[in-house]
């Protein structure tokens, strides 16, 4: 088919590219942001393959689709020495090569969203379109992975990957429906719930992910309060409890 023949074009050339974009981007200082994706494994997937998948009868997206393009990224890092930024990381497959490439001193960074650090495909039980994503919910296992790599900063930032769809975009069969889910609104509550109640992490090391550390890796003025610096500051209660409410958000 047409889109398979696609992917096919996409991968032969990918690790080129990439190579040629770290290249150029080096230049500059700036970092290459990827979503790590092997697409003639994941096409046709609609949430991780695993024993959830198969009950519900969809097709799975392997940990390996991601993994690989993981492997394959911080090995052309370590040829070009350009800054490879790895986008919404999901497995533990993903955190051991993103650790191995850190230890030897690549310039590997790396990102979670809060739902792959909150939730599992258990979550898309009941065809519950609420729970699909790319890359998908994985397992329990890598949900605990994820907030080691967190803990121990293998993992750098945690980004939102904010994608909201409205009500009847997401009231579809589960192939059909959008991969995406609201990030922005609940991040910091989800995290400080999550990760600095239960002591993961201390609150500044949160701050310092969600913002500071996120401006040094992309060179950006913002995530601090030195003099002359933008003045984009946020006032936070950690301790003030709230319950989400769908019907409050300010995006879809």
């Amino acid at each position: 088919s047409s889109s398979t023949a696609r992917a096919e074009i996409v991968t032969s050339n990918g690790a080129f590219l990439m190579r040629t974009a770290l290249e150029y981007a080096k230049t500059f200082g700036i970092p290459v942001a990827d979503h790590c994706e092997e697409i003639t494994l994941a096409h046709g997937g609609a949430m991780h393959e695993g024993i959830v998948a198969t009950r519900l009868g969809l097709k799975g997206i392997p940990a390996a689709a991601e993994e690989i393009h993981v492997a394959r990224d911080c090995i052309l890092s370590e040829l070009t020495g350009g800054h490879i930024h790895l986008c919404h990381m999901s497995t533990r497959g993903s955190v051991e090569l993103i650790r191995r490439a850190k230890a030897k001193g690549l310039k590997v960074t790396a990102e979670v969203t809060p739902h792959h650090f909150t939730l599992n495909h258990e979550s898309c039980e009941g065809y519950n379109t609420n729970a699909k994503m790319n890359p998908p919910l994985r397992e329990p296992e890598d949900v605990e992975a994820l907030r080691e790599a967190l803990k121990d900063g293998t993992v750098d930032v945690i980004a939102t990957d904010h994608a909201p769809h409205h009500y009847d975009a997401k009231e579809r069969e589960f192939d059909d429906a959008p991969n995406g889910i609201l990030g922005l609104e609940t991040a910091f509550g989800l995290a400080v719930t999550e990760l600095v109640k239960p002591g993961l992490i201390p609150l500044p090391d949160l701050l310092f992910r969600m913002s500071t550390r996120a401006a040094q890796i992309y060179n950006l003025p913002g995530g601090t309060l030195a003099i002359g610096a933008p003045a984009d500051v946020a006032i936070l209660d950690p301790d003030t409890v709230w319950t989400v409410d769908p019907a409050r958000f300010y995006s879809k």
